[in-house]
């Protein structure tokens, strides 16, 4: 039977309850929730969907503002989407991301590209492009030292963080995310190869995904200081006519620009298939996409206006969720190692190579350029179009 409200015992109980340190507890324990259980669960596709639109919209809005326009809608789309998911409003993981980044981002790349005529690439950026993949000179392959400077901050971080608490795995994980960073998808593959355990490879996952975030913010944060360049070639001219233009895309456009973007996309996927090519999709459809926009440079060209506006919506949404999956509670809670260890090999690339670029003569774009393809390789690489100077720098990215 109950205890009656006047025996010593209830009153013991109850004073017990109502002690301060319990209620803290209970008041943490309420907010662990929230952000374990967020205001729209994974399981709400709908409103994951419409989340991830409204910041891609936010994004776009934010650079009619003053600080907008300074640091770009991408970095917006990525932080709102960083503390939208930290704050227990939207989840860290959903469906909805994963039909993303396996349907729409290989979507968006024809899109993206439907000017990428290599003459037409040859012809407006050809001493950028020849200074990316040769260097100048006497000077070493650009790409050779971005990749060296990925390794030796691999080397440095882990002098400073071996890991220890990791065991066996700490090598491992080192080595899986070098690999991740000097370019492709390579950090699941290469962690299977070395036989890292299950529980430190999902941590090295949310670590990467927090890094990444960071990493975009720093990018762009640098990009935006590079001042747009000045043109006078019939090219550029009829593209910022179609920039112009933009608002008023008539629907046949956009519906075959969907219909070809689409169709590129299944033809990619059907090859990686066949042959079973990992992760081949996205260099696939980029494969096919820049060779017909060189084939046919005047029907892809028509296209191209509805494609970058089509693209640009997409590209948004990417960025929500590159940002919504950094999970930073995780990252602390799991192996918060792993998290300083990545910190401290990114930085020491960014260092690296930012200081030899500027010892050997190159410019700040390329160099941004080259860092993206190498660390970023295919997650971020389609990011740079919404940067000023958009169409320029997609042609000399790809």
């Amino acid at each position: 039977m109950p205890a009656s409200t006047s025996s010593p015992f209830y009153h013991q109980n109850t004073t017990s309850l109502c002690k301060p340190s319990l209620i803290s507890k209970t008041r943490n324990l309420k907010v662990h929730s929230q952000l374990r259980c967020p205001i729209i669960s994974p399981e709400d596709r709908w409103g994951t969907w419409a989340s991830l639109f409204a910041i891609g919209a936010f994004g776009l809005w934010s650079e009619k503002t003053k600080i907008g326009s300074m640091v770009s809608a991408a970095l917006v789309s990525t932080l709102v989407g960083l503390a939208a998911s930290n704050l227990g409003i939207i989840p860290f993981e959903a469906p909805a991301y994963s039909v993303y980044m396996r349907f729409l981002l290989p979507l968006a790349v024809p899109l993206l590209l439907f000017r990428a005529d290599l003459r037409r690439v040859l012809r407006s950026t050809g001493t950028l492009l020849l200074a990316f993949l040769l260097g100048s000179g006497h000077n070493p392959c650009l790409c050779f030292w971005m990749t060296v400077s990925t390794i030796i901050g691999t080397l440095v971080a882990f002098l400073m963080v071996p890991m220890r608490s990791l065991g066996s795995d700490n090598w491992k994980i080192a080595s899986a995310l070098m690999g991740s960073y000097i370019g492709g998808v390579n950090y699941i593959a290469i962690s299977e190869a070395l036989g890292v355990s299950p529980s430190v490879l999902a941590a090295g996952v949310t670590a990467d995904n927090v890094i990444c975030a960071i990493y975009f913010m720093v990018l762009f944060a640098l990009a935006s200081k590079v001042a747009p360049e000045s043109s006078t070639s019939t090219d550029d001219v009829e593209t910022n006519s179609d920039s112009k233009m933009e608002s008023k895309i008539p629907v046949l456009q956009s519906a075959t620009a969907l219909a070809v973007s689409f169709s590129i996309c299944k033809v990619a996927s059907y090859v990686t298939n066949l042959y079973n090519i990992e992760g081949g999709i996205l260099p696939g459809v980029t494969a096919i996409v820049v060779i017909l926009a060189t084939l046919f440079p005047k029907q892809f060209g028509e296209l191209a206006p509805a494609g970058d506006a089509l693209a640009l919506v997409l590209m948004q949404v990417f960025f929500g969720v590159v940002g919504a999956s950094g999970s930073i509670r995780n990252v602390i809670e799991t192996a918060p190692s792993i998290f300083l260890f990545a910190m401290i090999q990114v930085a020491v690339h960014l260092a690296v190579m930012l200081g030899l670029g500027k010892l050997l003569g190159f410019d700040l774009k390329l160099l941004l350029l080259a860092s993206n393809a190498i660390l970023a390789a295919q997650r971020l690489r389609v990011g740079w179009p919404q940067l000023k100077d958009g169409d320029l720098w997609l042609s000399q990215g790809f």
